[in-house]
């Protein structure tokens, strides 16, 4: 790619800018209290993460300077690695390399997803391939998957090209992640999966078992191809959170699926009853979490339903989500002295909404949070939020009206 001398200066001076994040007093610092936190150490405080994708297209642009289309995109990247840092001052991490992920893909029963998108708008609807499993069920082939490593050292390669005398890229690991009721709905709509768990539940029950089968068998692929690595640092767990942990090993080189952190969600199924979702989903869910070393569980989906005759017989449950949907008070009875993050993702309407921050409303919110998990390991992960009305130090005053709470309540 043809980056600019003008452009290439100004990229290695925010490559060094993030170095010198990097080795700051602050960020040992926060690593230290990560790294307590997943321990599960006596007198760990919370941690609190915003996670920026999802408004950055509002606070990257006029920090950008490059002209070039490419440079403005590793431009993108860099400066992402640390407006956390410098505008919201949260508990993200900067690290003094960059990351690359090995390259790899999985798809489902063989089905490309087909998306009609709304123009240029968030919307979108997916375009089903089956509708009645009993007629359909035949175009459920075996799941396509497979691991790109010449584009993974191709990205590595080029990243040194330009910042390797200042932050090295390197191939790192992730947590392997999987949501299987996703996949179905993006080849079946949500209406006729419903419909089919009424009507066809042992075809159901085939469909996801075959869905379970097929991704451990892709996690063996990986596993062959040298495809997994460690985490149990700054690696990237799902759902804003990091996978900080003494549990696992930590070591130089290929690992196996059961050594490392996996995720798993169930959005699309939040309006199934507790006992359909055990019947019919969870055996799918239950195959793959038994794979994971360590597993972190949940998205927006209410998880309190599914907890007793659920998720809480997994012994490697070490976070899960509870939503603005879940009930609070339910979940932290229930994670109260267990090995389990209490992974509070608040409501996105605090920040994003309006375009000034109802103090008030945010200390009540989190007072409700850290009086309900109270004897919980807390961590907040704010997601989902798409605009902030062009103000950073919105999201700064909210980070440190959190962080009060936690301190007024002594948590």
């Amino acid at each position: 790619m043809s980056i600019s001398p003008s452009d290439r200066n100004i990229l290695r001076d925010l490559a060094k800018q993030q170095l010198e994040l990097a080795k700051s007093p602050k960020n040992e610092s926060l690593i230290q209290a990560w790294k307590e936190h997943g321990a599960f150490k006596k007198g760990s405080r919370p941690m609190i993460m915003i996670e920026l994708g999802t408004f950055a297209p509002e606070i990257l642009p006029p920090l950008q300077k490059c002209e070039g289309d490419e440079a403005r995109k590793l431009e993108w990247m860099l400066l992402s690695n640390i407006v956390n840092r410098t505008l919201f001052d949260d508990d993200t991490v900067v690290n003094d390399y960059l990351p690359v992920s090995m390259r790899s893909y999985f798809v489902p029963f063989g089905l490309e997803v087909k998306v009609e998108h709304a123009g240029d708008s968030l919307g979108h609807h997916f375009i089903p391939y089956l509708h009645e499993l009993e007629e359909d069920i035949h175009l459920l082939k075996k799941s396509t998957f497979g691991v790109d490593r010449a584009a993974t050292l191709a990205r590595v390669d080029y990243l040194n090209e330009i910042f390797g005398d200042i932050l090295p890229a390197r191939i790192t690991g992730h947590c392997l992640y999987s949501c299987p009721t996703q996949a179905v709905v993006h080849i079946m709509s949500m209406e006729d999966m419903f419909v089919a768990m009424m009507d066809e539940p042992e075809l159901f029950l085939k469909m996801m078992d075959q869905y379970a089968e097929d991704t451990l068998e892709y996690f063996d692929l990986l596993e062959k191809e040298g495809a997994i690595l460690s985490t149990t640092e700054n690696e990237h767990l799902a759902q804003g959170s990091y996978c900080y942990t003494d549990e696992l090993e930590k070591r130089e080189g290929p690992m196996k699926s059961n050594e490392i952190w996996g995720y798993l969600d169930s959005q699309e199924t939040s309006g199934v009853s507790p006992q359909l979702f055990h019947d019919l989903v969870w055996p799918c869910y239950k195959k793959i979490a038994a794979r994971y070393g360590l597993l972190s569980y949940g998205c927006c989906e209410a998880v309190n339903g599914i907890w007793e005759n659920c998720l809480s017989e997994l012994d490697n449950l070490r976070k899960v989500s509870i939503s603005p949907w879940c009930d609070e008070e339910y979940m932290g009875e229930r994670l109260r002295g267990r090995r389990t993050v209490y992974l509070r993702k608040p409501t996105p309407n605090l920040i994003g909404v309006g375009s000034g921050l109802d103090e008030e409303a945010v200390i009540a919110h989190f007072t409700k949070t850290v009086n309900a998990a109270q004897g919980c390991k807390l961590e907040i992960a704010q997601r989902d939020v798409y605009q902030i009305s062009d103000s950073p130090d919105k999201v700064r005053r909210y980070v440190q009206l959190i962080r009060q709470c936690c301190e007024k309540h002594k948590y």
